[in-house]
């Protein structure tokens, strides 16, 4: 498909979409590659132009350069916006509590952190960007699925033995990302070696350590 055909599509698709206002919107094509210019009215009209561009059949990439205008809405401080933001991701049950740290500069929110599943990381997008005083969202959070019992249980087995130790003493159980580590130990060598191998173990964000020293 030529570049005129795809420009004209994704003006179409601009003009569908019923929260855009497509005549604020400057679109260019150059080999398949779209660059999207003007103002919108918040950063979840931005994302949803990015979106509706993106779709449209022969558009290769998208390079988005629109600016976000608050109409009739005083400039919102990085301060008080970041305060706005957390006070979000507290009350969104969605989000584990102490996952996701925050950044603003410029309206610019930048996230970081670590959640068990990608739709955990997509709802601190979706909870943000309809905040006034948003101007883009970087979200780099990552994700990493919960501990597995039998997972964390092999590593640690997996460490002992590399140290020509008895790991049939020591009980693994996991609760969500928490890994409890139960049981006895020759040495407490063999306790740090465990403890360290829970913590290398996929999600897992803690480590209660119940081993005692055999007698």
């Amino acid at each position: 498909m030529d570049d005129i055909t795809v420009h004209r599509h994704v003006l179409d698709e601009l003009d569908y979409a019923p929260v855009i206002d497509a005549a604020q919107i400057g679109v260019t094509v150059e080999n398949g590659i779209v660059t999207l210019t003007g103002h919108v009215r918040n950063y979840a009209e931005k994302s949803i132009a990015e979106r509706v561009a993106l779709r449209v059949r022969g558009v290769r990439g998208v390079v988005e350069r629109i600016e976000v205008r608050y109409p009739d809405n005083p400039s919102v401080g990085d301060e008080a916006l970041a305060e706005r933001c957390a006070r979000v991701l507290e009350w969104d049950v969605r989000i584990p509590e102490g996952s996701v740290t925050l950044k603003v500069e410029r309206g610019c929110v930048t996230l970081q952190g670590c959640v068990p599943y990608y739709h955990q990381k997509a709802a601190v997008d979706k909870a943000l960007r309809r905040l006034a005083g948003v101007t883009d969202i970087v979200n780099i959070i990552a994700v990493k699925p919960p501990a597995q019992a039998v997972e964390v249980k092999s590593r640690i087995l997996a460490a002992l033995r590399r140290s020509a130790r008895d790991p049939d003493t020591i009980q693994v159980h996991v609760d969500g990302g928490k890994v409890i580590l139960d049981g006895c130990v020759d040495v407490w060598r063999d306790r740090e070696l465990a403890e360290r191998a829970a913590w290398s173990a996929p999600g897992v964000r803690a480590v209660e350590d119940r081993l005692t020293l055999a007698s």
